[in-house]
């Protein structure tokens, strides 16, 4: 369903397990960044009503989410480390085409939102499925269907709005950037790690 080239060797959730508190605080920083990036959105997209109403329910879903975390955190004794570079989100932005109408610009950046909630989904199934802790498996498990909304919702979004690109040559694009991407990727405990 989600077209990634490239899935998650299973034995990445022991490298997350090794080390909760360190994969849930990337975790809980990845479910802000993704209300902020929601955020931007509207701001910069303002004329679509429907993508505004959505949007700030997605946003205030990846709040909660980060909410969510937080409270797993605590729960546990664990400490809510600062906020890390995510090297993958960043390298998946360089992707992102530059120098173009506002429509191209907005379109690649609803594509590269529908990348990182694809990637995080399938990343949260690994998580569910391969992870020893029965609480934090069902937590994962619920969370994966979450992220799969939220990346069709974009993937929808571009399809609908698309005036100058062809979204399925451009999503095709996306997923071989991806795939080659995230080879470099699955060795340490952040969900895009």
């Amino acid at each position: 369903m989600l077209g990634l080239k490239l899935l998650t060797d299973p034995r990445w959730a022991n490298i997350a397990e090794s080390d909760l508190e360190e994969i849930l605080t990337d975790h809980a920083w990845c479910e802000q960044k993704a209300a902020s990036n929601a955020l931007y959105l509207i701001t910069n997209n303002s004329e679509h009503i429907d993508l505004v109403q959505t949007l700030a329910a997605i946003a205030m879903e990846e709040m909660d989410h980060f909410n969510q975390v937080v409270e797993i955190i605590k729960q546990r004794g664990y400490t809510l480390g600062r906020e890390k570079r995510d090297d993958y989100v960043n390298e998946l932005m360089k992707f992102a085409k530059k120098n173009c109408s506002r429509n191209t610009s907005f379109i690649d950046r609803l594509l590269f939102a529908a990348m990182i909630e694809a990637r995080s989904c399938e990343r949260f199934r690994v998580l569910s499925q391969n992870i020893k802790d029965k609480e934090l498996a069902k937590f994962y498990h619920e969370l994966m269907v979450s992220e799969a909304t939220h990346y069709t919702t974009f993937l929808g979004f571009a399809r609908k709005y698309a005036t100058d690109v062809d979204v399925e040559k451009r999503w095709a694009e996306w997923l071989e950037y991806e795939g080659k991407l995230i080879q470099s990727y699955g060795k340490s405990e952040a969900i895009h790690g």
